[in-house]
């Protein structure tokens, strides 16, 4: 293989590596990936799917908390058995990790497992041997940041590539780092029966921008564990084999210290020097989103290695981008997705297109709906959070949203196909809502929306307005 020129060789096989291959298996037999051992994808194997596990145990074992209102009794009686919990994580794991592995079977000396180095923009050196090719696309994935300090603590550290392998789980364990990752396994290590502190150094936590958003998920986790935000936490080893965490506040001690302070591209001893493009600060070269080529070079950067949006979602395409560009198939720019990002916790958490903090206000309308008296709500005992939406002023193009609320992944969903297609509040508000669903939580903002733009005619049913009782809303 390394006598001849290669079309393409790709380094990593997560989700972008794995879309990349995907489209030049159509068109070329000419490549090479190559991955340094950790075959399965960071979702599959230590992110998005053992995460979710986790927290659908969590949440069937906490939703003992309602059965008194329903009329259920006996919930006293149940317990968590946390080392079964944790099989299960791996087993389904596992099972999602095979999955994935099937994508390169049959792929013989192509797939190659070993540490790449890139030599030259043309070359890539792997176990001792160079393989020279047309193109390069790089998808070396992510790692969980650890202060290097920490390391000290041995199995008292976890993170999320230690968490799921696991026996058990220690009786106190300190969160330290409130994003996506913190918010969601704080909440479901403390339901399922483990003593959490949570620590974030920003005062906005799971990626929100929004501040009344924010405050609105605060108060509701802090109903659960105890939330401290606002200033860096200090992590030491105490004398008596526990972990002291302090954030000159409040300070705890823990069995085990969860680091969730984010993940940071693979990017030590790879290469990119080589490629003679400036790097910034850390290490990373410029990349065109449409394109994800490195500048004027045959290198492609894509997924979690360029740090652009570490999103599986947004993975998958820039993989199939560089898949199609690299393989000779387009050569055109790629117009990226409404950005979405959703953080599993309850309620979900979630933000779509431009974020609060992207808007002028003074050009935009806000709309914004509270859960606390909404029907559907209050029967499944989910009556809480906040959805907020964002408007073009006058013409009402809706332009984001941010929102901690039940069913918040649906509506989501649902908001990033209405900017998808540039729809207007009106032409949300032209779109039929069933009763009784969450989704006309959504309604309602668009309604709060509606009023503070010029009114549609009255033989338009996107003004059908409320009619003013929480049982028919």
């Amino acid at each position: 293989m390394d006598e001849a020129i290669l079309d393409v060789v790709v380094i990593g096989a997560g989700t972008a590596g794995l879309a990349a291959l995907r489209e030049i298996r159509k068109r070329s037999e000419r490549f090479a990936l190559i991955d340094d051992g950790k075959w399965g994808t960071t979702c599959a194997r230590v992110g998005c799917m053992p995460s979710k596990a986790l927290i659908e145990s969590a949440n069937a074992f906490h939703r003992r908390r309602d059965f008194d209102v329903f009329g259920i009794r006996g919930a006293e009686s149940l317990r968590a058995d946390v080392p079964a919990v944790l099989v299960r994580v791996r087993a389904l794991r596992d099972q999602f990790v095979s999955g994935v592995r099937k994508l390169t079977d049959g792929l013989g000396e192509r797939a190659i497992t070993g540490r790449a180095r890139i030599v030259a923009p043309d070359c890539v050196e792997v176990n001792g041997r160079r393989l020279r090719a047309r193109r390069i696309i790089v998808a070396t994935g992510s790692e969980p940041v650890v202060p290097p300090p920490w390391r000290a603590l041995g199995e008292r550290l976890l993170t999320t590539d230690n968490l799921f392998e696991r026996d058990d789980l220690p009786a106190r364990i300190a969160v330290v780092g409130m994003g996506a990752i913190g918010a969601e396994v704080a909440q479901a290590l403390s339901r399922l029966g483990i003593e959490v502190t949570a620590f974030g150094s920003s005062e906005l936590v799971a990626g929100l921008s929004d501040p009344q958003v924010n405050a609105a998920l605060l108060a509701s986790l802090r109903q659960e564990f105890p939330v401290h935000v606002g200033a860096p936490a200090v992590v030491s080893a105490a004398d008596d084999g526990s972990v002291r965490v302090s954030n000159g506040r409040q300070q705890v001690q823990a069995d085990a210290v969860l680091a969730a302070l984010g993940r940071r591209p693979v990017l030590a001893g790879l290469g990119l020097d080589t490629l003679g493009v400036p790097l910034d600060e850390n290490g990373l070269p410029s990349v065109d989103p449409t394109t994800m080529r490195v500048g004027a070079s045959q290198v492609f950067l894509v997924g979690d290695a360029n740090a652009q949006a570490p999103l599986q979602h947004e993975a998958a395409d820039e993989g199939h981008i560089a898949g199609l560009i690299a393989s000779g198939a387009v050569a055109r720019r790629f117009r990226r997705r409404v950005p979405l990002s959703i953080v599993f916790c309850d309620p979900d958490v979630a933000v779509v297109g431009r974020r609060f903090s992207q808007l002028d206000g003074s050009d935009v309308l806000v709309g914004e709906y509270r859960f606390e008296r909404q029907g559907r709500a209050r029967i499944e005992q989910r009556a809480r959070g906040v959805l907020r939406v964002y408007a073009a002023r006058g013409i009402g193009l809706l332009l984001g949203a941010e929102l901690c609320a039940p069913a918040g992944a649906h509506l989501a969903h649902l908001l990033a196909l209405a900017m998808e297609r540039t729809l207007t509040v009106h032409d949300l508000l032209r779109m039929p809502f069933y009763h009784p669903v969450l989704e006309e939580g959504l309604r309602s903002a668009l309604r709060e929306l509606a009023s503070q733009l010029p009114p549609c005619s009255e033989s338009d049913l996107a003004g059908c307005g409320p009619i003013g009782a929480d049982a028919i809303e």
